[in-house]
């Protein structure tokens, strides 16, 4: 470290000897140099206690509740296994890019996604809003961890409770254990229903058929299930991220073990080597159609949580030198590579549920979103002729496993920029504050009426806020900061060279697919319903509503960070909003020092460009 610091103070010598105007820019700033020292005391922050606990939480937070029962589905609807082919090609253009990216700045400011955004003060209603849809993820994300609960506890009962039918169901309910084309061709009285989903729907959910009258109550049971997630998120949470770091190691690792497992049973049942090949079986045409790339980004947009503040709040506790290049590419491959496994895991159990059922069609077996993990998957296992308890068991605790991983980074971002706006706040108390506050908020997803809100704010709340956001971080970090600079940090942290490829996904390609993504998407736009039932008018005015809070966090805060610059016009104000802050840079002050002292070079000789067209090529290939 000292030698690097002597190396460019020698470079700061031969730079005031080679150009004597260069001189006086260095001796013109020294007094901001003193200031951004003064600045960025060495504020201790906390670190993982090993570093690869940050690539296991980072696969624990990327792998979640989305590669088992999202991909598979989103799969089969978009021409099964030719959906690999644009799934992988965005994730080389779009998902690794923007992984690498958010780590990057992460670990170069050692603090939560707010304060990383000093980089471009402008712009951190960016932060605000990621936080805003994160902590409205983490509310819901809770709730399906209650459900997983529940259906764990109810897998140890001797006899799987949704493989029969229950007098109050009706005449229409088909026992998921005996069912066959025999029930369904004798049954003349309406639509039939198997035991399972009139379990997930009746029992569980107690759902109603749409909410003009409201939602209705909370189910009892729900509650504690939902007080129970809490109870073991906050129980991680508690010591701060050495305590979820270790957590880390049996998040990341145990649900490998179960798929394992449930492979190796899945490919001994009888049929499921034809559920595999469904799956799997390319449909090329499908490759001209827009839906497909639309939902292959989508997916990988969602699975790897990029731009939610997440990525950059887990690296911010990595030691500065840290070469997270490898762990990128790790963690994304793994993702992918995740879902593919688990859709074979799947599929392979729905072939054999198509083949008890005497159907070669797979896709009349197959529910979507919740359905897939929550009703066609007990419905097969509901059929295992040895132990089905055992691998019941075995499928929710990985559902419950996977589904805290997620939810411990999400909380962890929340806490993370909340701790370090109020750093004098226990973390114990900001943990205990966050499980409260989550418990309460998730009540309304444990009524009858709760699906549909959770569907609503899945939408409105997480997903749509989340794109508008992601486009401008991107356009902000790759423009407004730039490339250039960006891989100068790189460079300086790292000290790798950044190659054209990231160069060019950063500055056109990504942020280019993104916005073709919006567009698409806003002129697909078709009211949001659930199940097929639509909304009152009132609560798609308190959708908007909620989308708009996520979204207007970037103008309030463009303006608020304008009005609070010294220059005495707007378009001084607006030049100082869009610079990074004094303190920009490591957190550490001898690195600060280091960096300020490179800075001054690299600004000289910046201000020597000419023309915004040469601004532009430097930007990308300078």
């Amino acid at each position: 470290m000292d030698s690097q610091y002597d190396k460019l103070s020698q470079q700061q010598i031969k730079i005031s000897i080679a150009k004597p105007e260069a001189k006086n820019f260095i001796k013109d700033n020294d007094a901001l140099s003193v200031s951004c020292t003064n600045s960025s005391s060495d504020t201790s922050r906390e670190k993982w206690g090993k570093e690869i606990e940050f690539l296991f939480s980072c696969i624990a937070l990327s792998v979640g509740l989305g590669n088992v029962w999202r991909f598979p589905f989103i799969a089969l609807e978009n021409g099964g296994g030719a959906f690999v082919i644009p799934y992988i090609i965005v994730l080389l253009l779009i998902g690794r890019p923007v992984y690498y990216m958010e780590v990057i700045i992460g670990q170069f400011a050692s603090r939560g996604c707010i304060q990383a955004f000093d980089m471009v003060p402008l712009m951190k209603g960016i932060a605000y809003g990621q936080v805003y849809a994160t902590a409205l993820a983490t509310t819901y994300y809770a709730c399906v961890m209650a459900l997983t609960i529940k259906y764990l506890i109810a897998s140890l009962s001797e006899i799987l409770p949704w493989s029969y039918c229950q007098p109050e169901w009706g005449p229409l309910c088909i026992s998921t254990a005996a069912f066959n084309h025999t029930h369904l061709n004798n049954t003349l009285l309406g639509k039939p229903t198997s035991s399972a989903e009139l379990y997930f729907t009746k029992t569980i959910l107690r759902e109603k058929d749409n909410i003009d009258d409201g939602i209705g109550l909370p189910n009892w049971d729900l509650v504690l299930c939902l007080l129970s997630a809490w109870l073991i998120i906050c129980t991680i949470l508690i010591k701060g991220i050495r305590s979820s770091g270790k957590a880390s190691y049996f998040l990341a690792i145990f649900p490998y073990v179960v798929m394992s497992i449930l492979l190796c049973r899945a490919l001994t049942l009888p049929g499921s080597l034809n559920g595999i090949i469904y799956f799997l079986r390319p449909q090329w045409d499908q490759l001209l159609n827009p839906n497909v790339w639309y939902a292959a980004i989508t997916q990988m947009f969602f699975s790897l949580a990029i731009c939610f503040g997440t990525l950059v709040m887990y690296a911010s506790y990595n030691n500065f030198r840290k070469n997270v290049y490898r762990d990128v590419i790790i963690i994304t491959s793994v993702d992918s590579m995740t879902s593919i496994l688990a859709g074979c895991i799947i599929f392979g159990i729905l072939g054999n549920l198509a083949y008890e059922t005497n159907t070669h069609d797979i896709a009349h077996v197959v529910k979507g979103g919740a359905g897939l993990a929550f009703i066609s998957y007990p419905e097969a296992i509901a059929k295992f002729k040895y132990l089905p308890q055992v691998f019941a068991v075995l499928f929710f605790l990985m559902l419950l496993v996977l589904g805290i991983g997620s939810n411990i980074g999400m909380a962890s971002c929340v806490i993370t920029v909340i701790k370090d706006r109020f750093q004098y706040l226990p973390h114990w108390l900001l943990a205990s504050g966050m499980g409260v506050v989550g418990f309460i908020v998730g009540l309304v997803y444990t009524t009858p009426g709760g699906q549909y809100i959770l569907n609503l704010i899945d939408y409105f709340g997480c997903s749509f806020i989340a794109l508008f956001l992601a486009i401008a971080q991107l356009v902000a970090v790759s423009w407004l900061y730039g490339v250039k600079r960006l891989c100068q940090d790189i460079e300086f942290m790292l000290g790798l060279k950044t190659g054209l490829y990231w160069r060019v996904c950063w500055a056109i390609i990504t942020p280019g697919l993104m916005f073709l993504v919006l567009i698409y998407s806003l002129i697909n736009y078709q009211p949001l319903d659930y199940k097929g039932v639509k909304y009152p008018d009132a609560v798609y005015n308190f959708a908007w509503l909620i989308w708009a809070v996520g979204v207007g966090q970037l103008p309030f805060w463009a303006f608020y960070t304008i009005s609070q610059q010294s220059g005495k016009t707007f378009k001084q104000k607006l030049h100082l909003a869009l610079k990074p802050t004094d303190n920009w840079g490591p957190l550490e002050a001898k690195l600060l020092d280091e960096y300020n002292l490179q800075r001054k070079s690299f600004d000289y000789n910046d201000s020597l460009t000419l023309s915004w067209r040469s601004r532009v090529y430097d930007n990308i290939f300078g």
